[in-house]
């Protein structure tokens, strides 16, 4: 398998609180991820650049265990993602346990039409964490604020905006209180002007030490507020670099070849969902 690099880890982080290892994955005869390896600290935001059918999307999948991967292994904490104590596949229930250590925000947001915002943000603590409702509507409430929206908690998802739809996502991820956090192009399907708002949702908890894994072509974004960016191509992580080093100094070509197609100015880029 052609994985090209570990991706070097922050220093005082011995033991990551995400360790992907020699990660595949293929549909049908398209090799997608051909042997991936990624560790994250905790803490860490890192952001996942690259082009349309690099794989990025498709290693949060299996990550989340959305997509199963063909071999390797993901570690969270020190446990393994997907698969029980005796190396047997985990059951639904298992895995929805697991996932809520893992919390995922999608491109289209992936609310429930029939359920009010704040019912969207407990449906899950109450439901799969089984936790008293009372404890889970006040956390709701909190975290509705801080994405800026408790004025909207009676609403019903066709009320919102996409950019209210996503931040409604990220408190629904965070209810969880997840160890890491998925981004997959969470703002790919927003209009241009309602971006921001969401983007400085993602800030707000990069800069309060929330670990995230970040796949997105907001360039700016990912020089700002990234620990670290990683560079995939072809299914293989091909650069992993501090942002100013990667923006300022690629040292691959292939790196060099999409940063003056896609960053070269510091507005948002064009849409390269995976």
């Amino acid at each position: 398998m052609n994985n090209m690099m570990n991706p070097p880890m922050p220093p005082n982080e011995a033991q990551p609180i995400l360790n992907v290892a020699s990660l595949s994955k293929s549909f049908g005869s398209l090799r997608v991820l051909d042997g991936v390896s990624l560790r994250v600290a905790r803490g860490e935001t890192v952001c996942v650049l690259g082009p349309s059918g690099s794989g990025k999307s498709t290693l949060l999948r299996c990550i989340n265990w959305i997509e199963r991967p063909d071999s390797g292994h993901i570690l969270l904490d020190g446990h393994q993602v997907g698969v029980s104590s005796g190396g047997v596949v985990m059951s639904d229930r298992e895995l929805a346990l697991m996932r809520t250590r893992i919390g995922m925000v999608f491109q289209h947001f992936a609310l429930w039409p029939h359920l009010t915002v704040l019912q969207n943000v407990m449906e899950a603590p109450v439901h799969v964490q089984r936790r008293p409702k009372d404890e889970v509507r006040a956390e709701a409430e909190a975290l509705l604020r801080r994405v800026g929206l408790h004025e909207k908690r009676d609403v019903f998802p066709a009320r919102l905006s996409g950019g209210q739809k996503q931040r409604v996502g990220i408190a629904r991820a965070l209810a969880m209180k997840p160890a890491l956090l998925l981004f997959d192009e969470p703002t790919s399907a927003l209009d241009p002007e309602l971006v921001g708002e969401v983007l400085a949702v993602m800030r707000d908890l990069a800069h309060d030490g929330m670990t995230m894994v970040v796949v997105t072509h907001e360039m700016a974004f990912a020089r700002e507020a990234a620990s670290r960016i990683v560079f995939m191509d072809l299914g293989v992580i091909v650069e992993s670099a501090h942002p100013e080093a990667f923006f300022s100094g690629p040292t691959t070509e292939r790196a060099r070849q999409f940063l003056l197609r896609y960053a070269s100015a510091p507005a948002a880029s064009p849409s390269l969902s995976a």
